[in-house]
């Protein structure tokens, strides 16, 4: 999740009518008690942003979400993508970069239980991925069977998947992306794509001080 670089009080609706501020460098916003919804409601900042939260219990703010494809064998991001944050994006985006991946052989790919979709592991399969998410059991049956969690290569693939968390902290904090800097989409994507390539430059010098 990103911070956008827009304010709660520009999250106004889409129907209303332009009204000139009462004071323009900090304007009076009441938004108490009114319902707001991405499908109502626009930021006037940055329109590209939503209204999301981490999870339950969290805050909702104007945040983007970025997504990062890793490699399991030295931790480097392959892939990075931005997208609008919704329920959807995560899964649409990890389709969008695997199809790239995945063109000459079949390989696997771990994620975590929010990945753990029938409409998700059959379009994997589709473009020759297996796999390797966490099953969610809560009150549902997974997605994913005996057939996939009994080989070695699944917990492995569970035990790596985590070291994605490695890149995120290394770039809300270093790469200072835990709020972006820029507004619109593409100008946002630009710069965690840029954070990725730092990332991988102080990763790989890790690793080669590692085998001297």
């Amino acid at each position: 999740m990103i911070e956008a670089w827009a304010s709660l009080k520009s999250f106004k609706r889409k129907d209303a009518p332009v009204e000139p501020p009462d004071d323009p460098g900090n304007p009076a916003v009441g938004f108490h008690g009114e319902r707001r919804s991405n499908s109502t409601h626009a930021s006037t900042t940055d329109p590209d942003t939503r209204l999301a939260r981490k999870s339950k219990g969290h805050e909702a703010q104007l945040a983007y979400q970025g997504q990062v494809l890793m490699e399991n064998r030295h931790g480097l991001a392959v892939e990075g993508d931005v997208t609008r944050a919704s329920g959807y994006g995560e899964r649409a985006a990890a389709l969008e970069m695997l199809g790239q991946v995945a063109t000459t052989h079949r390989v696997t790919v771990g994620a975590d239980k929010g990945y753990d979709t029938r409409d998700f592991v059959e379009a994997l399969r589709l473009v020759r991925v297996t796999a390797h998410v966490a099953q969610n059991t809560s009150q549902r049956s997974s997605a994913i069977d005996r057939r996939t969690t009994r080989h070695a290569g699944y917990g492995v693939s569970q035990w790596k998947r985590k070291h994605v968390e490695e890149i995120f902290g290394w770039l809300k904090t270093v790469g200072l992306l835990r709020k972006t800097r820029h507004r619109g989409r593409a100008r946002v994507n630009w710069m965690f794509i840029f954070g990725l390539a730092a990332y991988n430059l102080v990763r790989i010098r890790k690793l080669a001080e590692a085998t001297e």
